[in-house]
């Protein structure tokens, strides 16, 4: 079964977002996620917990994912909704759609969707007239800071 072919909420509000060109600039996105839940920035070797681990693993397989499949550059946003966090992950390459491994020979990739639809609530893409969006949504009474 594929993914969902729908937009996130559309009174989702933004709360941070980032514009990443190579592979190089995820450490930077993993650092600045936590320091959006938590209020403070991730320290060398520390691990998060609940709800902003997973955004930031999520996070991390999609940016991942554009980077690699799709044309730079790719945003990562922070949403907010009434009950839930949202990550949008957007690239520029409107002839591919996402699929999941299990639709894919084996070793052409989609693992990192599948790891999304495993840590997250519900996982979807659309496209608009100049980009390709994969979002996840993610309960917010679990997060720690409430993404400030």
């Amino acid at each position: 079964m594929g993914l969902r072919t729908s937009p996130p909420p559309p009174r989702a509000t933004e709360l941070h977002c980032w514009t990443l060109s190579t592979g190089a600039e995820l450490r930077g996105l993993r650092a600045s996620l936590h320091k959006a839940f938590t209020g403070y920035a991730l320290a060398e070797g520390e691990e998060l917990d609940g709800v902003p681990e997973r955004v930031v693993l999520v996070a991390t397989e999609l940016a991942t994912n554009a980077l690699l499949h799709g044309l730079p550059p790719t945003t990562v946003r922070l949403l907010r909704d009434e009950d839930v966090f949202i990550l949008d992950v957007t690239d520029h390459d409107l002839t591919s759609v996402p699929e999941l491994a299990d639709t894919l020979p084996l070793g052409t990739g989609g693992r990192g969707l599948q790891l999304a639809r495993a840590f997250s609530l519900d996982v979807g893409w659309y496209a608009t007239e100049g980009t390709k969006h994969i979002w996840a949504s993610f309960p917010r009474g679990e997060a720690q800071g409430d993404g400030r």
